[in-house]
């Protein structure tokens, strides 16, 4: 969709000189300027930025951000339309990573919800509102997989799971371009990081990775081609290395894969200073050799660095870097600017949007992105009941928009102790916000009927440069949960996270847990219509829980090992650790319910297909029954999973290859239907080459990756 505005990019590159195509190349950031501002006039009106990035800082998600000013942008954006040479609009771009003026949960809790058409509406939501601020760029969605939950950056991806990835991938581009990169509405989305970033060792942010080119083709790069396969426009080069080689200077990721394999027509943007960080990293000599990598690698946009502005006409002059290469560089730029209509509307442009219908929504997909982990018949609550509210979240705000939150207010974010005044509809609410001492917290709690605890993590853990080694819950909310269980009262906690939590030893002292995640502006009314049963819980977990923080990596779509030790699915998981039980603590895909769900009649249409068959379009028809034979209405996520017994590749021993959340009523039964295609059944080599092979292949249709209903089929 980009390439059909290749002739009309030509044409004016044909007439731009050499400094003109270099500063199309450059992004900069207004900070630095602001006590200069006839520099950057200066700087705009010689065509020497391409874009404008809206931050100023690389660690923006937890660093206090200046507010957005569409006024200002509108008033440097009419100096390079206007009063440059050649009068090319920038782009501006901001970080609208899971909200803009409406939070919405963190991109790992909105996976929790497996609801792709609620996920794209609150992503155009969000759309609408970052336009309205003169916002036409957004550094999101993020699509790192991840397998250890000490990244703090775990919380801004879609989880473990590729498919689940490739899904969030898709609703988030299409919410935020919308069908139209021209309306005023739309905001261009970028794919990131690319690649590999959520590998990296220990947790710890900017590591090192060391990637199988099986794992690469497989678990990484499936939702990054979901994202190009939607049209997404940009994608962000990562910091990390594969393999001792930065991604940021290889053509092998960035063109031959990206663009060759993938497809991807847009541009390349670095991440802040990921084109000078090769130097530090032993792959340059210096910010010269950094900005020469990097553009022959196929990365078109300097994020704020200088090293492509500061070096690459000496580069060219010296033929160390060809002119062709510099003009395909930036006729990806220029296209994109084209497809979103920007050299016709160049400014921001503020506009009307309906800002409680978008609370409403962000609500509606906080609450179906809670994960009921644990209930004990406590569940729901009784509006009318007395109930004690302690914990240190009793009067947390901030931490309930999660990192990477800009521009949501603080102030406007309920408490979950506002939230619960405002549910119940009689009997006593005792609060005591235990951030200090909390010797008194028994005696306050005689007069209650049930103790809820707020607990959970602050959002400085999470986010970018964020990591902790130990994701374990704080000794001293642990000790809270011990002394309200001695009360002999119900104790139902709710945990305000980012990440999954390690809590073998500590749910078993809970009656119910309510795992709430950081999901944004709506967290604590979300929570409390579970709480009291307004809602009926449904998020599945989008990443292993494991027992003790000791146990990571642990994630479900692993491969067969030599010796029965595949703890995961209950292969003698005392081999894993001869000091602990190495099976996850809530598996992927589980979550609880108010209702009961029963499965049953699990067939399939036909036993095999030939693999010619399966070319030409043949699918495998498989169904399974599910009845909601508890006491309420509710949803259900129903997953289906594979496993490809025998391949030339190893394959996980089991895989999400489709899930469907359907609404099903108190006594009714629903048959949910799945097809399995030639692309469902098949992986990548090495190479890239997607292979079927034949074979028979197990299903599990079920509630979580350790369903037991199971048939199989085969492919001759």
């Amino acid at each position: 969709m980009y390439k059909e505005y290749q002739k009309e990019a030509q044409k004016i590159i044909s007439k731009m000189t050499l400094k003109e195509k270099i500063g199309q190349l450059n992004q900069i950031t207004i900070t630095p300027y602001m006590n200069d501002i006839k520099n950057l006039h200066s700087m705009i009106r010689n065509g020497e930025v391409g874009s404008i990035i809206l931050a100023s800082s690389a660690t923006a998600g937890n660093d206090p951000q200046g507010h957005v000013n569409v006024d200002l942008y509108n008033e440097l954006q009419k100096i390079a339309v206007e009063e440059s040479r050649m009068g090319i609009p920038m782009i501006y771009g901001r970080d609208v990573i899971h909200g803009h003026r409406t939070v919405y949960p963190l991109p790992l809790a909105s996976a929790s919800a497996f609801n792709d058409s609620l996920i794209e509406k609150c992503y155009r939501n969000i759309a609408e509102e970052a336009t309205a601020d003169g916002i036409r760029w957004t550094f999101s969605p993020m699509l790192d997989i991840c397998h250890d939950p000490r990244w703090g950056r775990i919380v801004e991806g879609p989880g473990e799971d590729p498919y689940v990835g490739a899904q969030m991938a898709k609703a988030c581009v299409k919410g935020f371009q919308g069908d139209d990169l021209t309306d005023k509405t739309s905001l261009v989305a970028c794919a990131k990081h690319y690649l590999g970033y959520g590998f990296s060792e220990g947790g710890k942010d900017y590591f090192r990775t060391e990637i199988s080119d099986a794992t690469l083709q497989n678990y990484v790069l499936p939702a990054f081609r979901a994202a190009v396969d939607c049209g997404v426009g940009t994608v962000m080069s990562s910091f990390n290395d594969i393999n001792g080689i930065p991604v940021s200077g290889s053509k092998k990721y960035l063109n031959d894969i990206l663009r060759g394999q993938l497809g991807f027509e847009g541009f390349v943007v670095s991440d802040w200073g990921a084109v000078e960080q090769q130097e530090a990293m032993g792959f340059a000599e210096d910010r010269k050799d950094c900005a020469k990598n990097s553009i022959k690698a196929g990365l078109d946009l300097d994020m704020c660095d200088k090293c492509y502005i500061e070096n690459l006409e000496a580069l060219v002059n010296e033929g160390q870097v060809s002119e062709e290469t510099i003009n395909l560089a930036v006729e990806r730029m220029l296209c994109v600017k084209l497809a979103m209509g920007l050299f016709q509307r160049p400014y921001g442009e503020k506009h009307d949007y309906d800002k409680e219908m978008h609370l409403a929504d962000a609500r509606e997909l906080a609450a179906e992105s809670m994960v009921l982990l644990k209930n004990d018949g406590v569940l729901p609550l009784k509006k009318d009941a007395n109930i004690a509210l302690f914990g240190p979240f009793v009067s947390e705000r901030r931490s309930l928009l999660g990192t990477w939150s800009l521009d949501g207010s603080e102030k406007d974010t309920p408490t979950i102790c506002e939230a619960m005044s405002a549910a119940k509809s009689g009997g006593k609410l005792i609060v005591h916000n235990t951030n200090g001492l909390f010797d008194n917290s028994e005696y306050l709690s005689t007069d209650a009927d049930v103790i809820v605890l707020a607990l959970g993590e602050s959002h400085w853990t999470t986010g970018e440069h964020h990591s902790v080694s130990d994701i374990s819950l704080y000794a001293s909310q642990i000790d809270l949960i011990n002394r309200m269980r001695s009360t002999g009262k119900k104790v139902v906690g709710v945990f305000f996270c980012g990440r999954p939590m390690a809590l073998e030893g500590v749910v078993e002292n809970l009656d119910a847990v309510l795992y709430a995640w950081h999901s944004g502006s709506e967290t604590a009314n979300a929570a409390c219509d579970i709480l009291f049963g307004d809602v009926v819980p449904s998020g599945k977990t989008p990443v292993t829980f494991p027992r003790k923080a000791t146990h990571i990596p642990l994630y479900y779509n692993i491969t067969a090992s030599s010796h029965p030790v595949n703890g995961y699915y209950g292969d003698h998981p005392q081999d894993n650790y001869t000091d602990s039980i190495a099976t996850p603590l809530y598996p992927f895909g589980f979550g609880l319910s108010y209702t009961k769900f029963e499965y049953s009649n699990l067939v399939v249409d036909k036993q095999e297909i030939t693999l010619e068959d399966l070319k030409q379009g043949a699918k495998f028809d498989v169904s399974i029954s599910v009845t909601n034979i508890g006491d309420y209405d509710g949803k259900e996520t129903v997953q289906l999973y594979i496993r490809d017994k025998v391949a030339s590749l190893m394959r996980p021993m089991r895989e999400l290859k489709g899930y469907k959340k359907e609404l099903i009523k108190q006594n009714q039964t629903t048959n949910v239907n799945f097809q399995l295609s030639y692309n469902d059944l098949g992986f990548y080599n090495e190479n890239g080459e997607y292979l079927v092979e034949k074979g028979e292949f197990e299903i599990y249709v079920g509630e979580n990756c350790l369903t037991e209903n199971k048939l199989s089929i085969k492919v001759v």
